[in-house]
C-alpha cells in the first residue's frame, strides 16, 4: 500500500488550480531550446554570439511553455464557468492537460471549453506578431531576399516572431478533428448535439483521432525512408518524432474512449456494491510466520485488515510479507510490517466506484479498505471493479480503427 511518488513537480496554484510540471517536460524544453539556439536563430542571425543565441533559445522555450499553460488555463477557466470541475493542470512533453473531475453535461459546455484553448493560442500568436511588428517598425521587404529582414531583427522581435508563429501552428494542430485533440472535442460536441448520444459521438471522434494518428505514423515512416513530405520535410529524426506523436495520439484516443465507457458503467455505483466482504482480519501481535501458514497459504485473500478493539489499526499485504526476509518471520509481529491506518487511503461505502478506480490508479494501489466510523466493512480491489466492468460490458467495448 505504497503511494506512487511520481515524477511531477507542483509549482503552485493559479486561480485555485494546481499547476504540475511532469519530468517529460524537460524533453520538449531541451529540444526547443537546442533547436532554436543552434539551428533557427543562428540561421536568422549569423552575427549573433553563441551566448546570445542560447539566451534567445532559452527565453523562447520558456515563453512557449507559458503560452501552453495559458492555453490550458483557457480550457480550465471556461470549463469551470460551464460547471466542469478542474483542480489540476499538468504540463508534459506533448503540451498540457487540464484534468477534469467530471465530464461536460451538455454539448455546448464541451464545445466552448474545447475551443477556448485554440482561441487563446491564436490570440497569443497574433499578439506576439503584432508586438514584433511594432518593435520592428516600418521596413522595406524584398520577397526575393526575406533573410535580409530577419537579419535586421533584434533579440526580442526575433523571439516574438517565432513565438507568434508557433502559437498559431499550435492552434491549427489542436483543431484537427481527432479526439482527444481540441478539434476532436469540438467535433464530439457537435456530433453529440446532433445525435443526442455522447457515447456514440465519442466513439466517432475517437475513430477520427485514430485515423489522424495513423496518418502521422505513415508520414513519419515516409520521412524516415527519405520521402520529402510537405510541411514536415524529410529525415530519420523528424520521421521518428512524427511516428512517436502518432503513437501517442492513437493511445490517447483509445484511452479517452475507454475512460468514458468505464465512467458510464460505474456511474452512480456505490463502493458497497463492489467491495469484497467477509474478510478475515488478524491481530497486530500475530507472528508473520503464522500469517503466512494460517492465512496466506490457504486463502485467496492477499490483504488482511489488522484490527484492535474492533477498529482498523492497519493493513498487511502479501507485498509487505515479501519485503521481510523469511528467517525473520517467526520473530516479527504483523504490527511491525503493516501499513498503519494513518497512512492508509480509505473510502466510504457510499463513495462513487469510478472515483475509487481513479484513486487506485493514481496511487498505484491494488485495494483500499472501506470504512464506516472506523469499522472495516470490506476491501474494494481492482479485480472487483474489473469484474463488474466485464459483466456490464464496460471498457471491452472499444472503437477499432480501420487500417
Amino acid at each position: 500500500m505504497q503511494q506512487r511518488s511520481g515524477y511531477r513537480l507542483r509549482v503552485g496554484h493559479i486561480a485555485g488550480i494546481a499547476v504540475d510540471l511532469d519530468w517529460s517536460l524537460l524533453i520538449i524544453f531541451t529540444l526547443i531550446t537546442v533547436a532554436l539556439a543552434v539551428g533557427l536563430f543562428p540561421a536568422w542571425h549569423p552575427e549573433w554570439s553563441a551566448a546570445t543565441a542560447w539566451l534567445a533559445g532559452l527565453g523562447a522555450a520558456t515563453l512557449f511553455l507559458m503560452s501552453v499553460l495559458a492555453h490550458e488555463f483557457a480550457h480550465a477557466l471556461v470549463g469551470r464557468r460551464r460547471g466542469i470541475t478542474i483542480r489540476q493542470i499538468t504540463l508534459f512533453v506533448f503540451g498540457g492537460m487540464a484534468h477534469m473531475d467530471n465530464e461536460p453535461r451538455r454539448w455546448r459546455d464541451e464545445f466552448w471549453m474545447a475551443i477556448a484553448g485554440p482561441l487563446a493560442s491564436l490570440v497569443i500568436g497574433a499578439t506576439c506578431l503584432v508586438l514584433a511588428g511594432v518593435l520592428i517598425g516600418p521596413v522595406e521587404f524584398d520577397p526575393e531576399a526575406p533573410e535580409a529582414l530577419l537579419a535586421d531583427l533584434g533579440l526580442v522581435p526575433s523571439v516574438l516572431l517565432w513565438l507568434g508563429q508557433i502559437n498559431i501552428i499550435l492552434a491549427i494542430f489542436n483543431m484537427v478533428p481527432g479526439f482527444p485533440l481540441d478539434g476532436g472535442r469540438v467535433l464530439r460536441a457537435l456530433l453529440w448535439g446532433m445525435t443526442g448520444d455522447m457515447r456514440r459521438a465519442t466513439r466517432w471522434a475517437s475513430l477520427g483521432g485514430q485515423a489522424f494518428a495513423w496518418t502521422l505514423i505513415a508520414l513519419g515512416v515516409a520521412m524516415a525512408v527519405g520521402v520529402q513530405v510537405p510541411v514536415f520535410g524529410a529525415g530519420l529524426v523528424g520521421g521518428l518524432w512524427l511516428m512517436f506523436i502518432g503513437w501517442f495520439l492513437n493511445n490517447a484516443a483509445l484511452v479517452s474512449y475507454r475512460q468514458l465507457v468505464t465512467r458510464d458503467a460505474l456511474e452512480s455505483v456505490p463502493v458497497s456494491r463492489l467491495m469484497c466482504t467477509g474478510l478475515d482480519s488478524v491481530d497486530a501481535a500475530l507472528p508473520v510466520e503464522r500469517l503466512v501458514s494460517e492465512h496466506l497459504l490457504h486463502r485467496e485473500q492477499r490483504a488482511y485488515p489488522v484490527v484492535e478493539d474492533g477498529r482498523l489499526a492497519g493493513l498487511v499485504t502479501l507485498r509487505d510479507v515479501r519485503a521481510l526476509p523469511a528467517p525473520r518471520w517467526a520473530e516479527t509481529q504483523v504490527g511491525r510490517i503493516m501499513t498503519p491506518v494513518q497512512q492508509l487511503v480509505s473510502v466510504a461505502p457510499d463513495d462513487d466506484a469510478f472515483e475509487v478506480l481513479a484513486l487506485l490508479g493514481e496511487r498505484n494501489l491494488n485495494q483500499v479498505p472501506v470504512l464506516d466510523r472506523g469499522r472495516v466493512l470490506g476491501l474494494v480491489r481492482r479485480e472487483d471493479i474489473v469484474r463488474w466492468l466485464a459483466l456490464r460490458g464496460g471498457p471491452l467495448d472499444e472503437p477499432k480503427a480501420e487500417r
